[in-house]
């Protein structure tokens, strides 16, 4: 494991998870125990449940649903970020309607993430293992196109300190072109993610990579998940974003723990569905 993240890693990661639903509680709960190494799970039905157990001892993540028994769960994400020494824990809102969440970027200084309930207790169990006890994805290649080179390699020491690939361009057509050349088995290069800054020099920006790989190259969602960096504060740009296709947002300026998460989590999400398709 890098060096570099140690300060990121729980040998045995506390996971508060926050429900009215005593079954959720227990499916979420019993999925993270098979999933995640050493995890103790506290599980907490309201509000008020998770304040005391927040005093009791530090957590390393927070999951809570948006409805609770006494309020809302975005009450927990503050409590979290007030508690004292909990200034970095990340907190995901579970939803079911996380699409809308992202969409209209209804994020707070409090919440980390929002995840898609509809993607299952092992999909959440993935993603949370990713925060708490990053691991690589071996072999993963991912296309970067950055047309700063000072960014861009602080961003690629970032992911090859997690073993990843990283093939990086300049330009959206350079992209294209090693896009176009592994679709005609014409590449070296078998690309399991993208990752673009937004605003890029010449004619194209990333949102016209998004819009190719999903319409003329036809790549759905999990066969290339693409992510997009941007420093746009601008909620409709950002949701013009995901509605064109991109997977996630990285926003600027950015976080290792963040982009490492997200691009691990979109990985490991894709190669779940590779594995169920071979079944």
């Amino acid at each position: 494991m890098a060096q570099e993240l140690r300060h990121l890693i729980s040998d045995a990661p506390r996971v508060m998870v926050v429900d009215g639903s005593k079954l959720v509680r227990k499916l979420i709960a019993d999925v993270l125990q098979r999933e995640v190494p050493g995890v103790q799970v506290i599980g907490c039905s309201s509000i008020a449940e998770a304040r005391v157990a927040l005093e009791q001892g530090e957590v390393h993540l927070v999951t809570t649903a948006l409805a609770l028994p006494d309020g809302d769960g975005l009450e927990i994400a503050r409590s979290v970020r007030e508690a004292a020494g909990q200034a970095y824990v990340p907190v995901i809102v579970v939803s079911g309607d996380a699409q809308q969440h992202l969409e209209e970027r209804r994020f707070t200084e409090f919440v980390t993430d929002y995840f898609d309930k509809a993607l299952g207790h092992e999909a959440l169990a993935t993603f949370i293992r990713g925060y708490v006890q990053p691991e690589p994805v071996v072999g993963a290649t991912i296309l970067y196109i950055e047309d700063s080179r000072v960014v861009a390699e602080t961003t690629r020491r970032m992911l090859e300190r997690q073993s990843l690939n990283v093939v990086h361009v300049l330009k959206a057509e350079d992209a294209f072109a090693l896009l176009t050349a592994e679709s005609l088995g014409l590449s070296t290069h078998k690309f399991d993610l993208v990752l673009t800054d937004v605003i890029l020099k010449g004619e194209l920006s990333g949102r016209d990579i998004v819009q190719r790989i999903r319409v003329d190259f036809a790549y759905g969602k999990r066969r290339l998940p693409i992510l997009v960096m941007t420093g746009d504060s601008n909620r409709d740009n950002q949701a013009e974003l995901l509605q064109a296709g991109a997977n996630d947002l990285v926003l600027k300026p950015i976080a290792e723990r963040l982009l490492v998460t997200k691009v691990l989590f979109q990985l490991r999400l894709a190669r779940m569905d590779e594995s169920r398709a071979l079944v």
